[in-house]
């Protein structure tokens, strides 16, 4: 048994860090009432900006690469998410339509230049993507070091901080109850001198930025190179976790890692007995069916915050 979850939940936290991270991102976004379809878009953007820059700046930057290639990923992320906040605050857009569009914007933009730089449909392999470690004196810990501190990804425990990071600014700080009360009554929020459209702009640029960090890491942790199929639905899992976590950054972090779970399950049936016999067919589909059945069943409970995709118009009621 200890040598099943030793396999199963480092692969776990491998594949639920870059949803977690984005799931974050909506959560932010949706909080402040800007719904955020475009995740998908700015995990694409990620996932190219962090291969480019790794792939450009591996012999100058060594070991160093991978980290600045997500911290450069998440400020390209944050700058692409400008374009939705434009559209959905400023401009009071449709903002199903401005989220479809920095999707199909991002993917064009990444495979056209691809194409133009690289002269062929996919980046060349990341000399310096992240590798699992083992994680000093705590891996050495009697039963639990072995499960989750050994062979792991230092990013999946970054992810899982920052969860706790954005929960304590959303409901501990001043800046978590003004974002928190524009997208519940942008209205009141106003008439108490709170700058809703500066709230939302904010809101949907830290969506950015952890859309981009979650692009990046993903590609840099599972795939290792840039092509129109590095992302594939993942944004799109990640807003259904942010749904099935009720727009919390906790609730959020479970419904990615139990989505990680439905991810990893191709990779470590085979070491599970249950699943050993299953055709590979199904654990590769299983993913997308369980975030269908997970916002199927739960969806009518969920109940977003009250002016989640409303734009607001200074004045009106």
């Amino acid at each position: 048994m200890i040598d099943i979850l030793q396999s199963v939940i480092p692969t776990v936290l491998f594949f639920s860090a870059p949803l977690i991270l984005t799931a974050l991102g909506g959560v932010f976004s949706e909080r402040s009432g800007v719904i955020n379809i475009g995740l998908e878009g700015l995990m694409v953007i990620g996932a190219f900006v962090g291969i480019v820059f790794n792939l450009t700046f591996a012999d100058s930057l060594g070991a160093w690469t991978p980290w600045i290639s997500i911290i450069v990923a998440s400020i390209v992320g944050a700058l692409f998410s400008v374009i939705h906040a434009v559209a959905s605050v400023s401009l009071r857009a449709d903002q199903t339509v401005s989220g479809v569009a920095i999707n199909m914007l991002a993917l064009g933009l990444g495979v056209y230049l691809t194409k133009v730089w690289y002269d062929k449909g996919q980046t060349d392999m990341v000399t310096q993507p992240f590798f699992s470690t083992n994680i000093p004196i705590l891996s050495e810990i009697p039963v639990i070091g072995p499960i989750f501190f050994k062979g792991i990804y230092v990013t999946s425990y970054i992810a899982i901080i920052l969860a706790f990071v954005a929960w304590y600014v959303l409901y501990k700080t001043a800046f978590g109850l003004r974002l928190r009360a524009v997208g519940e009554h942008p209205m009141a929020a106003d008439t108490n001198g709170i700058n809703v459209y500066k709230m939302r702009y904010i809101a949907v640029i830290i969506s950015g930025a952890l859309g981009g960090l979650g692009g990046s890491i993903f590609a840099l942790t599972i795939v290792s190179n840039f092509s129109h199929s590095t992302i594939v639905g993942q944004g799109f899992m990640a807003l259904a976790a942010v749904i099935f976590g009720k727009w919390h950054p906790l609730g959020a972090m479970g419904a990615a890692l139990f989505f990680g779970f439905a991810q990893s399950l191709s990779i470590v049936s085979s070491g599970i007995p249950v699943l050993s016999d299953i055709p590979q067919v199904f654990l590769l589909i299983a993913p997308y069916l369980l975030t269908i059945l997970a916002l199927a069943g739960f969806i009518g409970r969920a109940e977003a915050p009250r002016a989640n995709g409303v734009p607001y118009i200074k004045g009106s009621r």
